[in-house]
Parts: structure tokens; sequence; C-alpha cells
């Protein structure tokens, strides 16, 4: 009877310190979940919903319109410029910026003595506000009192409307995002670079590949392929959020060649008030940035794999 009630008795004590373990995650967990179902999936469920109506700000019904708005973000031209726009600005800022972050991360992981201070000069321009440096660039590329344009009299050249003129508003907001942006992938290849063994370097050079170039087709680009899937990922994510660089700088002008897709979500929402094509807006979007995404992880796989 004894040895029965102490099993008994251990089978309770077991059960008991899982239900209190169990508890404890929930309460650990519980408050996280909370906060993601409250700010992601609520409205989330909330934008999917309005996407299907003709709700405008203000009124005080809806009518559920089901596909009417995908359909019309479809055939509307200055949505179909706000896509082709935003293609354009990621095609010419992610590219860039990854090459660039590239180049000065090897160049910057090379030096020893000064190599803590171009960490801090590359990293300042991430802890910047981007409606503030806006305004920095703003004066820099006016057209008439800025530097730029200043230097552009002394040597007797037409001045540039580098945000009023339409062949370069866009070009001049991709530049500005590029130099952002090329600061962020920068740290996140210089941390790829510290993480390469110096052992490979000494057994290709063992080898025979002692030069810059070969050492970094044969070790460095190769170590580095998962780094800079990260780096353009994360970059073509941030490039398709442009937002504050169009509004403060050219609020989609001039004649919409600087409209992208997400300042266009913004006006038809907050600006014309209609929160069901908005929606829809946002739901395109947001396919846009998933589309993208997948694509570049399967190419990364392929990669991978041969």
């Amino acid at each position: 009877m004894t040895a029965i009630s102490q099993d008994t008795m251990g089978r309770y004590g077991a059960m008991a310190a899982r239900a209190r373990s169990e508890q404890m995650a929930f309460w650990c967990i519980g408050p996280a979940v909370f906060l993601i179902v409250v700010t992601t999936v609520v409205p989330f469920a909330t934008v999917l919903a309005f996407s299907f109506t003709d709700y405008q700000l203000g009124d005080a019904g809806l009518n559920w319109v089901g596909l009417a708005n995908f359909s019309k973000a479809l055939g509307d031209p200055q949505v179909r410029q706000a896509v082709t726009n935003t293609f354009l600005f990621a095609g010419m800022v992610v590219p860039t910026t990854v090459v660039l972050a590239l180049f000065f991360a090897l160049l910057v992981n090379s030096r020893t003595v000064t190599r803590r201070f171009y960490e801090l000069v590359f990293f300042l321009p991430i802890t910047a506000t981007m409606p503030v440096m806006s305004l920095v660039w703003s004066f820099i590329l006016h057209d008439r009192i800025g530097p730029i344009a200043r230097l552009l009299q002394y040597f007797e050249l037409p001045a540039i409307g580098f945000f009023s003129d339409p062949d370069f508003a866009l070009g001049s907001i991709a530049l500005i995002a590029i130099w952002q942006h090329t600061c962020f992938c920068f740290i996140i290849f210089l941390a790829g670079l510290t993480t390469i063994p110096k052992e490979m370097y000494e057994a290709a050079a063992l080898d025979g590949a002692d030069r810059g170039w070969e050492k970094f087709r044969r070790i460095t680009w190769p170590q580095l392929a998962p780094t800079t899937l990260v780096a353009a990922l994360l970059t073509t994510i941030r490039t398709f959020q442009v937002f504050e660089l169009v509004v403060v700088l050219t609020s989609g002008g001039p004649a919409g060649r600087s409209q992208v897709i997400l300042y266009k979500t913004y006006l038809e929402a907050f600006s014309y008030l209609r929160i069901g094509y908005g929606s829809a807006l946002t739901l395109i979007f947001v396919a846009m940035v998933c589309a993208i995404s997948l694509v570049q992880f399967r190419i990364a796989r392929r990669q991978q794999a041969a």
C-alpha cells in the first residue's frame, strides 16, 4: 500500500509540476500573443473586410461590393503608374545599394586602426529619422538656393530641378534612399565578413589564391551568399515601403512621376477618405512584397542547391 501510495503521489506531483509549467508558459507567451493579435491580426482582418466594401470615412453605412475595388485598381491608370514607379524605384535602389554596401564593407573590413571610425560614420545615417533627413536633402538639392544649384551657377551650368523635373524626381528620391540603405546594408555585410574564418583565406593562399579578386571569388562571395540574400530582401522590403521621402520632397509629383503605390494608398484612404478602395490597394501592396520576397527566396535556394 505504501508503494502504491508513493507511486500515486509521484504521478500527482508530476502532473502538478506540468500544470504549473504550462501555466507559467501561458503567462509568459500570452501577453505577446495578445499584442500580436491586437496589432497585426485584427488590423489585417479589418483591412481585408473593408477591401470588399465601398466604405468611405464618415459615411453611416457601407455596401458589399465584392472584388469591385480590386477590379477598379487593376484598371486605374494612376495605380498602374504608381506600381511602375515602385518597381523602377526598387530597380534603381536595391542592386546599387547591395553593390555599394558590399564594396564599402570590404574596404572597411581590411582596416584596423580606423575601422571603428568608419563604422560610426556609416551607422549615423541609420539613426537619423527619414523625415528630418528629407528636409536636409530638400535643401541640398534645391534648384535655386541649394549648394548644388550654387555650384552649377558658379560654373554657368543650367539649373536642375531635382524634385520639380519629371525626368529627375524619382531618380533623386532613389539617390537619397541609396544613401541611407547603403549604410544599413553596410552593417549587415560587415557583420557577415567577421564570421568568415581567417583559416579559409590562409588555406586559399597556400592553394595559390593569394590575390584580392581570387580571395573574393573563391571564399568571400560564396560565404556571403546568405548575408547577401538577407541584405537584398530587407532592402527590397524597405524600398517598397518608401513613403516619407515622397511625402516630404515631391508629394507624388510632378505629374505623378514619383508617386509610388504606398503613397497612392495613403491618398485614397486618408485624403480622399475612400477606405474600401484604400484597403484594396493595401492588400495589393502586401501581395507585391510577398511575391518579391518569395522569388528572392527561391533564387537563393536554387543557388545553394547548385
